[in-house]
């Protein structure tokens, strides 16, 4: 069990990351807040040791991601998701194009999502994509390379690699 003050230090570092990632695969804030709760209630909880700062992300990322497709999961789930939802994401930050691509990118299916999610928004590379999704390498170039096609094409071009 970590200590109040290890699991507020984490709360702050990652916080925003793990907030975008829920967004990005409820498309709720509720859910998004339930799912945000639960990771840090795991992580205060593990007694997990990690190697570097980059392995602590990494696991974040992974419980949260984890998280997100068991309440995805639930029988009980909606699957609807208003407008209202979306353009409250879409509208936190950046130009009306940056949202436009931002929505775009809440709409891919989820097998494109992930990828093109932790390469253009949390900045990692197809290796470190391919290591945290449990992917090969050649499969995250090639979901990358597809959903930017998809956005590429609901866009009207603009999207490069």
């Amino acid at each position: 069990m970590r200590s109040e003050q290890e699991t507020r230090e984490a709360v702050r570092k990652y916080s925003d990351m793990i907030r975008r990632i829920c967004m990005v695969h409820l498309k709720s804030y509720h859910d998004t807040e339930d799912i945000f709760q639960t990771v840090f209630l795991k992580y205060a909880l593990a007694s997990d040791e990690f190697a570097s700062e980059e392995h602590e992300k990494a696991w974040f990322i992974r419980v949260t991601i984890n998280a997100c497709r068991d309440l995805l999961r639930n029988f009980f789930r909606s699957r609807t998701v208003s407008i209202e939802e979306v353009e409250e994401l879409a509208g936190e930050t950046g130009t009306a194009e940056d949202s436009r691509v931002r929505e775009e990118v809440l709409l891919l299916p989820d097998k494109y999502k992930d990828a093109v999610y932790l390469h253009y928004f949390e900045g990692y590379s197809a290796a470190e994509i391919a290591k945290l999704l449990g992917k090969k390498e050649n499969t995250v170039y090639s979901l990358l390379s597809r959903g930017r096609d998809i956005l590429s094409e609901k866009l009207g071009g603009g999207i490069d690699g």
